[in-house]
């Protein structure tokens, strides 16, 4: 495993980041466990969670599955990097959501409680939060840092001028600022390449790609239902949608020799400011296949058919002006 800077930071993370939204809601507790003993097996140190994933109001149910996890000991907080979220609906009261220095104080709380650590190293910030300034989040985050309660503070979900607008205040408490952004990113949906990657590249912040693999539709998705795998109404209406494309992308997979997922992974790990995309398995099995996105070699024909048949965007305002 080669360990990369997240964004302009000292701290090394894998090149794949584990994904925990479906522990529990998809993934067994015991199932769960044994995808993260098994990821740190084959030195993947990145996990990225939610206060919100489980599903369940208020009881972050994910969490409480990594927390019990961590509890068994063996070194398995210590090796990890440890990634969660706050921002959304954690109960029926006011200022149990969003971005106010009071819930950012309760939500930091409960995370590290239900998670079974004292701090967390990566907090990140699941949207932007229009009502909360700026000021006031970096005023919080300043708080938790100095407690020790979170190392480093990421985002997710925001537009390239929310990054640099969020970034100037924190450079004018003198704070180290946004270390990452998690954005919606890959070859079916690329339009942060017009204006947050470039921010991102530009400003130190590295990019984790959430849905790499489009809800399915890039991890092989005619091949499973050929061999009469069942889909999802969304997905059968996505894959109405997007089938001639996704037709293409599956057939210069074949000519590659490579499975789908793992060519959307590879994609992926080559393109502008992104450090460690996050990749979401169900099964042991579908983690072990995952770690061969990290040996697929694209080359320019490869990378030029990709951009044919999922054609993206040039910087802004290159991609609307001249």
């Amino acid at each position: 495993m080669e360990y990369v800077n997240l964004g302009r930071s000292g701290l090394k993370v894998s090149p794949l980041c584990l994904g925990t939204m479906n522990f529990g809601p998809q993934t067994s507790e015991e199932d769960s466990f044994a995808i993260m003993d098994r990821a740190h097996e084959l030195g993947i140190n990145f996990f990225d969670s939610a206060d919100v994933y489980g599903w369940k109001l208020g009881e972050g149910v994910t969490e409480q599955i990594v927390g019990r996890w961590f509890a068994q000991g063996g070194g398995r907080r210590e090796k990890t990097v440890l990634a969660t979220k706050f921002h959304g609906k954690m109960g029926e009261w006011p200022n149990e959501n969003l971005q106010s220095a009071l819930h950012i104080r309760r939500a930091c709380d409960d995370s590290l409680r239900r998670l079974q650590t004292d701090y967390i190293d990566v907090y990140q910030a699941h949207h932007i939060d229009r009502s909360t300034p700026f000021e006031e989040f970096w005023e919080a985050m300043e708080i938790l840092r100095q407690q020790g309660k979170i190392l480093y503070v990421g985002t997710s979900n925001y537009a390239g001028w929310h990054l640099v607008k969020s970034q100037n205040v924190a450079e004018k408490r003198g704070m180290f600022g946004i270390v990452s952004e998690q954005s919606h990113y890959n070859l079916l949906t690329r339009t942060v390449e017009l204006e947050v990657l470039p921010a991102c590249e530009d400003l130190g912040i590295g990019v984790i790609p959430w849905s790499p693999l489009g809800g399915g539709l890039l991890g092989g998705v005619l091949r499973k239902i050929d061999k009469g795998r069942s889909a999802t109404d969304h997905m059968v209406k996505q894959l109405e949608k997007h089938r001639d494309k996704i037709e293409q992308y599956e057939k210069l997979c074949d000519e590659l020799g490579e499975e789908p997922a793992n060519v959307a992974l590879a994609w992926l790990l080559r393109q502008r400011a992104v450090v460690s995309p996050i990749i979401g398995p169900r099964t042991l099995e579908q983690l072990d296949g995952t770690m061969r996105a990290l040996k697929v070699e694209l080359d320019e024909r490869a990378l030029a058919r990709l951009d044919e048949i999922f054609p993206g965007h040039r910087t802004a305002p290159e991609d609307y002006a001249w």
